[in-house]
């Protein structure tokens, strides 16, 4: 029973981790989410006559820009420091088998939190006030960083 209850308080301090909240920070400029579906046809060329990727996006976009924001909010936490096996934005290593999966999964499994052989994300990374628009905006932006 010891076991149980220090694996309990060791689970919630990883959860309580990874949504803080940075009060110092000025609220931004009110900026309109972008849903899903719009991420294809918009902010990206069509070469060739081949439908671009939806994670044909640069760093500057809009979308990656509020998607920024929102993981300075909410996913920083965990993500910057792999808390509970959380993929680093930027290593690319840690998002090779993830980015083929699709900006809809990866947004999708972000909503509804994980747990697999490598860790565990709580739904929208414990922050219930995200909105769907908001997750796939961050997720945008771990992916345009993990490229």
């Amino acid at each position: 029973m010891k076991h149980f209850a220090a694996f309990a308080a060791t689970g919630l301090l990883v959860l309580g981790a990874c949504s803080p909240q940075k009060t110092e920070t000025p609220e931004p400029a009110a900026q309109a989410p972008v849903a899903p579906a719009q991420l294809a046809n918009e902010s990206a060329e069509i070469a060739n006559g081949e439908k671009p990727s939806e994670f044909d996006l640069h760093i500057t976009d809009p979308k990656v820009a509020a998607g920024e924001e929102v993981y300075e909010r909410s996913c920083a936490g965990c993500h910057d420091s792999g808390t509970g096996g959380a993929p680093k934005p930027g290593k690319k290593e840690d998002w090779a088998a993830r980015i083929p999966l699709g900006l809809e999964a990866l947004t999708q499994k972000s909503l509804d939190g994980y747990e697999g052989k490598k860790g565990a994300m709580p739904p929208k990374g414990g922050n219930e006030e995200l909105g769907r628009d908001e997750v796939a905006n961050a997720v945008l932006y771990m992916v345009e960083r993990s490229k």
